[in-house]
């Protein structure tokens, strides 16, 4: 007789398994106007993160690779993940935020995106 499988046996793809984890994070991962979501996004070729109120649903700072003063910045991508950290700190102080929730949207906390968050520390957000 030949086994069947169902569809919770088989392994997840990893698409499939980043989208659950960010789903299991963002249950608990709320930005207040007191203490904003810092909301990474990562692709093969740029970083974007931006400080988000979820209480209105509104932006409140953003930086990505993809600026034009940090476009032109050299380096492997950690070390630009890094200085968009730095970026998004530096405009984050300006909008009157020290305090955030880190979000790492499924991504593992290591490489860019832990690059960036030691960007962003560095810079001097909390979280």
């Amino acid at each position: 007789m030949v086994s069947q499988h169902n569809k919770n046996s088989m392994a997840l793809s990893k698409s499939q398994r980043k989208l659950r984890i960010r789903r299991r994070i963002r249950k608990v991962s709320f930005g207040t106007p007191e203490r904003p979501r810092l909301s990474v996004f990562r692709s093969n070729k740029e970083i974007y993160a931006q400080v988000i109120d979820d209480t209105t649903g509104q932006t409140l700072a953003a930086a990505s690779s993809r600026d034009k003063e940090l476009s032109a910045a050299k380096g492997t991508k950690s070390e630009i993940a890094h200085e968009v950290g730095k970026s998004l700190a530096e405009k984050a102080k300006k909008a009157g935020i020290e305090q955030v929730a880190f979000d790492r949207g499924g991504n593992l906390y290591h490489g860019r995106v832990k690059s960036l968050a030691e960007g962003a520390r560095e810079g001097g957000l909390n979280f």
